[in-house]
């Protein structure tokens, strides 16, 4: 069993805030993540001094609960702005008027689908969200809880050769599980790949530095990631799934269990989750707004030389030595 306490003291992971504003209060959740925050009245506009705070706590924390908050999608948006400018994710279900609000309404006769696996969200956007934001309207009786792993302090509890190795190779990201979204007709094709055009795959570190705390956190996930860039397939499905495997050890989750008028704050940056669909066919219904983020940054690529030490040149490259093939004539 791993002794994580051995490796990062709880406590020492998170640096200590600036004195919270008047009438706020703030609980530590988990130990290595997850924050609850009271005080606060999402009906109404905050203060750019309670906003300040609450983008430090989100940042340290990780992820951030609002008990008790019986509020409106434009109160959800109008929080949202005060972090940055709100996205609209291009498969989800967003409602014509305010696109950027996505309602996720699942039932009987609506599944969930796809969210119960590990990840960051939208990753293959060359600028994923730097959080997510739920607000939870209907709760079943048994089940539906989220589950958040703090990548930072996965990072830190991987020896100090493995930190080394993984902190300067990238991977590549893709949008695959919403490519089931769309019809295998013709004009479904046609769309699909009129959105491989818009966002075709994309590289990220593989170890991102965060930009508020600096600390370094693991940026892959089995959702979204493809394989290692410039590494043998083998070794690179090797690697990554050695890296995901610690995504598992509970001692790194937060499990969060809702309760209806609940607001949950998450930092895409250094926080992956995972929602349970094991309520269906219950119903559950949530509000969802996403905060545009960077680029994500880590330390300087790897040599190619230095992670793929045999490389035959690919066919293309033999353009004056090899045939024709029948789509080229």
């Amino acid at each position: 069993m791993l002794d994580y306490k051995a490796i990062i003291p709880p406590g020492d992971q998170v640096r200590e805030l600036a004195a919270a504003p008047v009438g706020i209060t703030l609980k530590r959740a988990g130990v290595f993540l997850g924050a609850e925050v009271r005080g606060v009245d999402l009906t109404q506009p905050i203060s750019t001094e309670i906003a300040a705070y609450l983008t430090q706590a989100h940042a340290e924390h990780g992820v951030l609960v609002f008990p008790d908050q019986t509020i409106s999608s434009e109160d959800l948006m109008r929080f949202g702005r005060c972090f940055g400018e709100l996205s609209v994710h291009p498969f989800s279900t967003s409602t014509q008027k305010t696109p950027e609000l996505v309602i996720y309404d699942n039932h009987k006769d609506n599944p969930p689908t796809t969210t119960d696996i590990w990840h960051t969200d939208e990753t293959f956007r060359e600028c994923p969200p730097m959080g997510t934001i739920l607000c939870s309207k209907i709760i079943p009786d048994l089940g539906g809880d989220t589950n958040f792993a703090c990548m930072s302090a996965i990072y830190e509890s991987l020896s100090d050769r493995m930190q080394r190795f993984l902190s300067d190779l990238e991977a590549v990201h893709d949008f695959v599980p919403h490519k089931l979204v769309f019809e295998e007709t013709k004009e479904g094709i046609a769309k699909l790949r009129h959105y491989e055009d818009l966002f075709p795959k994309v590289t990220h570190p593989v170890v991102r530095i965060h930009p508020v705390t600096g600390r370094k956190a693991i940026f892959v996930s089995p959702q979204f990631t493809l394989y290692i860039k410039g590494m043998d397939g083998t070794e690179s499905k090797q690697l990554l799934e050695s890296v995901y495997r610690r995504t598992l050890i509970h001692e790194f989750h937060y499990r969060h269990r809702w309760q209806p008028n609940m607001v949950v704050f998450w930092d895409n940056r250094s926080v992956q989750h995972s929602a349970l669909h094991d309520y269906y066919p219950q119903r559950r219904k949530l509000d969802r707004i996403t905060i545009a983020g960077d680029r994500p940054f880590g330390d300087p690529p790897a040599d190619a030389k230095d992670i793929r030490t045999y490389v035959m040149p690919p066919t293309a490259a033999f353009k004056n030595g090899r045939p024709k093939r029948h789509f080229e004539q």
